[in-house]
């Protein structure tokens, strides 16, 4: 048998056990058990210490007493003193006496209590799970606070986690949750309620006095998540956004709560990282708006309501066009053309910049087909085009089918697209450039890191961003950076452009300090390509 017996007559004297009674127990095989009362065995057993300390000798009698007059035969449990656990059954027998079966069910209890525990927390982390997180949400409002008559949610993103995993790879990424995790935990007030959303998404639930208090705690959080993070692969520097929404405390969901402190994050991350926000009833209108925009671009990539315009670059010293930048427009049906900057964000964020960035690619190089041989058609990639793997070889593609030579196609990246320096990046620029594709790194001087990329990555063209020429008429310190890159162009073989032409003196300028190309108003603005001059090489400009 896997359980140990025993069998009582009716004067509870043990007629017969087995062996694995005296197992279970560790009774020695000279311990002589037969004939005993059940009363002594057990007093024995209990002043041996195998039970643990609140089963007592009076504890086993009345329970025994119990079960055996039961309607229904239920099992006893007992907990023993070296952490196991019984399940006593009792079987009364005709004549009187009865029979008792031990069966050891730790395991079994510790995987129930397991599966209990898993079904309210998060598997890697260990903290609450949504469900969770709804019981202490209840278990919040219903507390007796009257200093604390705020309920506070703050919805935590955390910010490069992505580069992590993409990086050192996602055994890292759970290392790094798990700190953060630890972290969440360290630096909240007991009774606060700690979740993890998924993905990289966290929540902390509380009661506060006031909004002063909630902002601070959330302050507290992205300066503690900001630390650095050591994880088996090496030391990774991430950071937090954190959107907060509050409510009196009173019997409510908390479905909308939540939904208020997501909101409030989004505004946060398009702030910036490391951002606090706190809602108010005007992001609820930027979010219908914003749902409304996403919908509107998913029928205008259905019915290719994209255009593109085109603006000339100049050769400073033949003075000529050498290539044209693409700039794609947005010709909505009902508030006509719409510039980039108001929904390129927005794709990028959703994905779509995807499928619009392939568009924009054919489209391009199937106009340039028309174009003389020396001009070159210049295509900006968004990062999140980089980070897709194969991006690269659908570049090739998109040459192959249209026909356009490799060399009269140049991509326009920025430093964004180079701040995580993922694998799937590097390949893609390798690629490209292999295939004889240029690459230029544009809007330069405005990061921290800009020199360094052009020692580790393919870079074949800067463009100096045209903060630095609206400044040089008048800043010393402005032309000496021109001059400068412009020198540093020549050294390194990469070709230096400035933007930003405006009036006849910039222009001088530019040509003045060594700036191979130049692009801006006074030059062309952009336009579509029916209405582009004529590439006459031997038009001076």
């Amino acid at each position: 048998m896997n359980q140990g017996l025993c069998m009582f007559d009716a004067q509870s004297r043990l007629v017969v056990s087995n062996q694995r009674y005296r197992d279970i127990f560790g009774i020695p095989q000279d311990t002589v058990l037969t004939g005993l009362a059940q009363h002594e065995i057990c007093a024995e057993l209990v002043a041996l210490g195998l039970y643990s300390p609140e089963v007592t000798l009076d504890e086993i009698e009345r329970s025994t007493r119990v079960a055996l007059h039961a309607t229904e035969h239920a099992p006893i449990t007992r907990d023993l003193a070296d952490g196991r656990t019984l399940s006593i059954n009792y079987r009364v027998m005709e004549g009187g006496g009865w029979v008792s079966t031990f069966e050891d069910i730790t395991e079994q209890r510790r995987s129930a209590e397991r599966i209990a525990h898993l079904a309210h927390h998060d598997a890697l982390t260990d903290l609450a799970n949504t469900r969770a997180m709804r019981q202490g949400y209840r278990a919040l409002i219903e507390a007796n606070d009257a200093e604390q008559p705020l309920l506070a949610v703050l919805y935590i993103d955390l910010d490069r986690f992505k580069f992590v995993n993409d990086t050192y790879g996602h055994a890292a990424g759970d290392e790094l949750l798990q700190q953060v995790a630890a972290r969440l935990r360290k630096n909240t007030r007991h009774g606060d309620v700690v979740a993890r959303l998924g993905g990289d998404e966290f929540a902390v639930v509380q009661r506060v006095p006031d909004e002063a208090a909630a902002t601070a705690t959330a302050q507290r959080l992205i300066a503690v998540l900001s630390e650095p993070c050591d994880v088996a692969s090496g030391r990774v520097h991430i950071g937090a956004s954190i959107g907060v929404a509050i409510r009196a405390v009173q019997d409510l969901d908390m479905d909308p709560l939540l939904h208020d402190a997501d909101l409030a994050l989004r505004h946060a991350k398009t702030e910036g990282r490391g951002i606090v926000s706190v809602f108010d009833a005007s992001m609820s209108e930027a979010f219908e708006a914003r749902r409304q925009i996403e919908a509107e671009l998913q029928v205008a990539l259905a019915d290719e309501q994209f255009e593109l315009h085109y603006q000339t670059l100049v050769d400073t010293r033949a003075g000529h066009v050498a290539g044209v930048e693409a700039l794609v427009r947005w010709r909505h049906p009902e508030r006509g053309l719409i510039p980039p900057l108001s929904f390129i964000p927005i794709m990028e964020e959703t994905g779509l910049i995807v499928p619009l960035g392939r568009w924009v690619l054919e489209r391009a190089c199937r106009d340039a087909l028309a174009w003389p041989d020396h001009v070159v058609v210049a295509v900006n990639v968004s990062s999140i085009q980089l980070r897709q793997r194969g991006f690269g070889a659908d570049m090739l593609a998109v040459l192959a089918q249209t026909g356009l030579a490799a060399s009269r196609l140049e991509i326009e990246i920025t430093e964004t697209s180079l701040l995580e320096e993922s694998e799937v990046t590097q390949e893609n620029l390798a690629v490209i450039h292999r295939a004889g594709i240029r690459i230029a790194l544009d809007d330069f001087g405005t990061g921290y890191s800009s020199l360094s990329y052009l020692r580790r990555f393919p870079i074949d063209k800067i463009k100096i961003d045209r903060s630095f020429m609206s400044e040089a008429e008048t800043s010393a310190d402005a032309r000496a950076i021109i001059r400068a890159v412009a020198g540093l162009g020549v050294s390194l073989g990469i070709t230096t452009v400035v933007e930003g032409i405006e009036t006849a003196q910039q222009l001088a300028l530019a040509r003045a300090e060594g700036v191979v190309q130049v692009q801006g108003y006074l030059l062309s603005r952009p336009q579509p390509n029916t209405s582009l001059p004529e590439f006459d090489t031997s038009k001076q400009i």
